[in-house]
């Protein structure tokens, strides 16, 4: 049986760029480059690359770039976008739980839930930030968003997500957050690009910083930084509160 996750992108690659979570490639490309002091020598792995966004905008500045996704359509349209734009970038179709790379990146992303954290158990989760962390070179750096646990102790996760939605985006209803193990259960209804109506019954972990801190110790990174993540403005000066939806989180080995 699918998870909720594979069944949400099948079909979706057009409607998948037009959602509002979609619209900051060009400020969070920004600040990557910066991150990596604009050194286009290096190689970069971007997990969960969807139709491609970061990967063909790095592409597009001269970086070395491979994306994987467990979404065909995905996959389908960031080829498409790379062609359209003459552009050589490897995509490949992976599950993010079991990765083939071993040392072989200077730079791993994954960015707006890309992998992290849709999986069912916090082992799945775990397994990609291990694979994550295996892919990288040894002095390599790993740059990603994840859903705030500080959140929804202060806010409506329901409330917040229909304020973020645009006509033809998906909607959400029926949340429910479990203080035992931050997850979020919600429906969300989607149409495809096909239009097909789809209902499905998703779960989300939400995660606090000192746990992800402690899970990227577990797995050898030293300078931890976990800041506020702005869709399309992410930066070092932002601190996180229990306002961000998403942190963001820099680690290198």
């Amino acid at each position: 049986m699918k998870q909720w996750y594979e069944e949400l992108f099948e079909n979706y690659g057009m409607k998948y760029d037009k959602e509002s979570f979609a619209q900051g490639t060009i400020g969070e490309c920004d600040f990557i480059e910066k991150e990596i002091n604009y050194n286009k020598n290096i190689r970069i792995l971007d997990i969960g690359c969807g139709t491609g966004r970061h990967s063909i905008e790095l592409a597009k500045r001269g970086y070395n770039v491979v994306g994987i996704d467990l979404s065909e359509s995905l996959l389908e349209r960031a080829k498409e976008k790379a062609f359209e734009q003459n552009l050589q970038i490897v995509f490949q179709k992976h599950d993010a739980r079991n990765l083939p790379f071993l040392h072989e990146f200077d730079l791993v992303i994954m960015l707006c839930e890309g992998a992290f954290p849709l999986m069912e158990t916090d082992e799945m989760n775990f397994q990609i930030l291990q694979n994550a962390a295996n892919a990288l070179k040894p002095k390599g750096k790993m740059i990603f968003t994840t859903l705030n646990g500080l959140f929804p102790l202060f806010h409506s996760v329901k409330e917040f997500l229909s304020s973020e939605t645009k006509e033809g985006n998906a909607t959400y209803g029926n949340n429910s957050f479990d203080l035992m193990t931050f997850r979020d259960q919600n429906t969300t209804y989607v149409e495809d690009d096909f239009g097909n109506k789809k209902e499905l019954q998703c779960n989300e972990r939400y995660y606090v910083p000192s746990e992800i801190t402690w899970l990227l110790k577990t797995l050898h990174f030293k300078g931890i930084g976990i800041f506020g993540a702005k869709m399309g403005a992410f930066s070092r000066d932002d601190k996180l509160t229990s306002e961000d939806f998403e942190m963001l989180v820099i680690a290198g080995k």
